[in-house]
C-alpha cells in the first residue's frame, strides 16, 4: 500500500506533462470492472434494496454516474425493462467491443436467473443483502421473457452503435440535453467520492429526477490506495495532495459522509435508507467529526 501511495504521487506529478494522463487512461482505463458478474451483482443488489423500500424496480429512464470501463450496470437496466440509459462520466473510458461481450454475458445470466454473486465472490461490494437468490418476487418469468425477447435484445445491441437507447456523455456536468423531471432512477457505485463539485452535482441530479424518481448510491470513503491506511488520505497535507492530484480530471474529493448528507438535504432530497460500513480510525482525525472518522462506506437511497 505504501509503495502504491508513492507511485501515485509520482504519477500525479507526471500528469502536469501534457498528454501523460490521456495516455494512461487510454492504456489502462479507469481501474473499474470489465466483469459482467460484477455489474449483474451490483444492479440486482440495488434493485432488491429498492424493492424493500417500495420503490420502482422497473425504471424506464435510468442515469448512471461514473460507469467507468463498462456500461454493464446500464445494460442491466435496459435488459430489465428500461427504455433509456444515460451514462455520465468525466472521461470517456468505456469500450464498445468490451460492452458487446458484457451484454452477451448479462443476457445469459438473466436467462438462467443466476443467483446474485455474494460476498464470497465480491466481499467488498455493497449494499449487502440478506438473501442472494435471484429476486423472482421482483422479476417474474413472464416479465423476463418480455424484457429478453429477441427484438428487445437486438434493439439494445444496436443502441451501442446508434445511441437510440443509450446516451454516453463525457464530460457530463451540467448537460443541458437532459430534460428536467425526466429520469426515474439515478444510480452510482463508488463514484460520488470522486466528484469535486458535489453541490452543483446534487442540484443537477435533483432537477433531472422525476417527482416520483429516486437515487441509489454506494459511496466509498476509503483512501483508494493513496495512503498507507484506509483513512490516511485525510491527513495528507495540502501540498502533497496537490502533487498527488496533479493534473488528473478527478481523484477522490476527501469529503466525509456528513458533507453528502448536508448537500442532499440542502437540495431537498428525502432520505429513505442510510446504511454505514464502519472501520476503526487509524489515527485521531481532527479534520472531520468523530462520527465521520469511522464511516468507510455508505449506501443511501433518497427521493424527491
Amino acid at each position: 500500500m505504501y509503495l502504491r501511495a508513492i507511485a501515485q504521487t509520482i504519477f500525479g506529478i507526471l500528469t502536469f506533462i501534457p498528454g501523460i494522463y490521456n495516455w494512461r487512461a487510454k492504456k489502462l482505463g479507469s481501474g473499474g470492472s470489465y466483469s459482467a458478474r460484477y455489474c449483474y451483482s451490483v444492479y440486482l443488489r440495488h434493485m432488491v434494496k429498492a424493492y424493500e423500500s417500495s420503490l420502482n424496480t422497473k425504471p424506464k429512464v435510468v442515469a448512471e454516474l461514473g460507469p467507468g470501463d463498462s456500461l454493464g450496470i446500464g445494460l442491466m437496466a435496459l435488459l430489465l425493462g428500461a427504455e433509456k440509459y444515460y451514462a455520465f462520466d468525466v472521461v470517456k473510458f468505456s469500450d464498445l467491443s468490451k460492452n458487446l461481450v458484457i451484454l452477451e454475458e448479462l443476457i445469459t445470466l438473466l436467462k438462467q436467473q443466476e443467483n446474485i454473486p455474494n460476498d464470497e465472490e465480491y466481499p467488498r461490494v455493497v449494499p449487502k443483502l440478506n438473501n442472494y437468490e435471484f429476486p423472482k418476487n421482483v422479476y417474474s418469468d413472464i416479465y423476463l421473457k418480455e424484457c429478453l425477447s429477441e427484438e428487445r435484445i437486438q434493439k439494445i445491441k444496436n443502441s451501442l452503435f446508434n445511441s437510440s437507447m443509450i446516451e454516453y456523455k463525457a464530460p457530463w456536468f451540467d448537460d443541458k440535453n437532459v430534460q428536467k423531471n425526466s429520469v426515474d432512477m439515478i444510480i452510482s457505485q463508488a463514484v460520488l467520492e470522486h466528484i469535486d463539485e458535489l453541490d452543483g452535482t446534487y442540484k443537477q441530479l435533483y432537477q433531472w429526477l422525476k417527482n416520483d424518481g429516486f437515487m441509489t448510491h454506494c459511496i466509498d470513503f476509503k483512501s483508494h490506495g493513496y495512503a498507507k491506511t484506509w483513512d490516511g488520505h485525510w491527513k495528507i497535507s495540502k501540498l502533497r495532495w496537490f502533487l498527488l492530484r496533479g493534473n488528473r480530471p478527478y481523484l477522490i474529493n476527501r469529503k466525509p459522509y456528513s458533507i453528502h448528507f448536508k448537500l442532499l438535504k440542502k437540495h431537498n432530497f428525502k432520505f429513505l435508507k442510510e446504511v454505514f460500513i464502519e472501520k476503526k480510525p487509524s489515527f485521531n482525525n481532527k479534520r472531520i467529526s468523530k462520527a465521520d472518522s469511522k464511516i468507510s462506506g455508505a449506501f443511501i437511497q433518497v427521493n424527491k
